[in-house]
């Protein structure tokens, strides 16, 4: 407590303020003795209340002010005496100030902290996912910040970004050895103190080429995956700032541990997603395009709209040279997703190493049943085989079907002829029964080899009626002299109408056709003339 009149002459000081306040003794002036704000305080205290009635009025009412004194935080409440001096009590608050400020610090860290993770975590990419932590960090830990990836024999991937700004890649060739701390890092253990390292011993790789200024502390801390590190964070503040405090370096690895993760998360989909592309490239359907004169086009939408890749499969193996037949497959294996999709793998290598017996339709399906129950796969297969043979204007066709659903012609004149071959499923009894049926297809015919996902498809107005053979039938007798493109885009734009969004089952198609000829007569008119494709 300290008590001063309306000249701020000091009347009186307790023991504390005396102790707190240098020369404050009675007699003394308050501008001397006490922090200009609280005497500026004092004097606007006393010119407020110079008004008896003013006084009376504000009495236990007077604002109070706060301020520093040495070190520490102070409230002055003031109070008038009854002999019209003013007397001003002194509150140290400097621990609630220091929790304040404490609060406010920590809100924002987890406000930020929120905010890195929804950023890094809209990503998979890793480059991105790099350059993302390394713009944040620089932005609200750091004057620049470096991520360091684990190195590939010399060589290490960068991302380098100065506050305010995007971050630059860079790979380099060096050794995390360079600077201290980082190789430690790199491995996963512990950071080392800020204050074991030496900026002067940067290395140049470190430091973007567009920062000017001089770094005056630095941090390293791992950047924590899941099961192995992901990397390294490097922050570096200039030398006039502050150096990292304990406290910002424990906030810099809760950071690094949200970092650590999305890294580690966005490498691990990349690495999978190659292995799936690699693994898929061999299971999603072949381009196809016309074959020796003959058009051969196909068509496949699996189950689930997210897949690529499904139970059903066709394939197209031409001949070793133009006289040869080609062979042309559709299956279907039980099940669907990516368990069927593995076995339909296994059909298709089996058949292709089956090829040099082609023309032995009943062979290669022994063959096929055979392998299938060698197999740990409890699922079974159905598939129609097409030996193609273009031969002057026609397509001869030789089809042999495993328990799958018959092949169909349409004809020059709309007709629409079930080809009546019939066998057992592949997979399931030790020994088949199949048998081969020839056919010819006239320029503009069209034979449809399909899968059950169309004649099964559950749609129509009501939502639970089957596409079925007829309405496919009856689909085919409009495809009439289209080419074999079109006519799989109208069976399957047929299908996806009556399924509306109903689920399905996988769906395949293959059309082979005759293309249109035009008979050129000979011209001595004794021999059969030539046809053009």
């Amino acid at each position: 407590m300290i008590m001063a009149d309306e000249r701020g002459t000091v009347l009186e000081a307790n023991p504390a303020a005396a102790l707190l306040l240098e020369g404050a003794v009675p007699g003394a002036s308050m501008r001397d003795t006490v922090p200009d704000w609280l005497a500026q305080a004092h004097l606007e205290t006393v010119v407020q209340g110079r008004s008896p009635a003013r006084r009376h009025q504000k009495a236990g009412g007077l604002p109070s002010v706060s301020g520093r004194i040495s070190s520490q935080s102070f409230e002055a409440h003031p109070t008038w005496s009854q002999s019209g001096d003013v007397v001003w009590w002194l509150v140290d608050d400097t621990d609630r100030r220091l929790a304040e400020e404490a609060l406010v610090t920590e809100r924002e860290r987890t406000t930020f902290l929120a905010e890195a993770s929804n950023v890094l975590l809209s990503s998979l990419n890793t480059e991105k996912c790099m350059a993302a932590t390394a713009e944040l960090a620089a932005q609200h830990l750091a004057d620049v910040a470096v991520v360091v990836t684990p190195p590939s024999g010399s060589r290490m991937l960068l991302a380098r970004a100065i506050a305010g700004q995007t971050a630059t890649r860079a790979a380099v060739s060096a050794t995390p050895s360079q600077l201290p701390g980082l190789s430690e890092a790199l491995q996963g253990f512990p950071p080392v103190p800020s204050r074991w390292i030496d900026p002067a011993t940067l290395p140049d790789w470190i430091v973007p080429q567009d920062f000017r200024g001089s770094i005056g502390s630095v941090v390293v801390t791992p950047l924590p995956g899941h099961g192995v590190p992901a990397g390294a964070l490097i922050l570096l503040r200039s030398s006039d700032r502050a150096q990292f405090s304990e406290n910002e370096e424990i906030f810099a690895r809760l950071f690094a541990a949200r970092s650590g993760a999305a890294l580690s998360a966005a490498r691990l989909y990349g690495e999978q997603s190659a292995i799936t592309q690699t693994l898929m490239r061999d299971l999603l359907p072949p381009r196809l395009e016309r074959l020796n004169g003959v058009e051969i086009a196909g068509g496949y939408r699996p189950a689930e709209a997210g897949e690529r890749i499904g139970g059903d499969f066709y394939d197209v193996h031409p001949g070793s040279t133009a006289a040869e037949s080609a062979l042309v497959v559709l299956g279907d294996v039980c099940g669907k997703g990516l368990e069927a999709a593995v076995l339909t793998g296994k059909i298709r290598n089996t058949l292709q190493a089956l090829m040099p017996m082609a023309d032995d339709h009943g062979r290669m399906l022994n063959l096929l049943n055979g392998a299938l129950l060698s197999s740990h796969h409890t699922r079974f297969a159905t598939l129609v085989m097409a030996s193609v043979q273009r031969a002057e204007h026609q397509v001869r066709l030789r089809l042999t079907s495993a328990g799958h659903p018959p092949p169909l012609v349409v004809r020059v004149d709309g007709s629409v002829e079930e080809i009546p071959t019939q066998g057992t499923l592949i997979g399931v009894l030790p020994t088949i029964d199949i048998s081969s049926v020839e056919a010819v297809l006239q320029p503009g015919e069209t034979c449809l080899l399909y899968t059950d996902g169309f004649t099964e498809a559950r749609g129509g107005p009501l939502g639970d009626e089957l596409f079925g053979e007829q309405r496919l039938k009856r689909a085919m007798a409009e495809c009439v002299g289209m080419p074999g493109e079109a006519v799989v885009e109208h069976i399957q734009m047929l299908a996806a109408q009556w399924l509306r969004n109903g689920s399905h089952d996988d769906m395949a198609v293959i059309a082979i056709s005759a293309p249109p000829t035009n008979h050129l007569s000979a011209v001595n008119g004794h021999t059969r003339g030539r046809y053009t494709a």
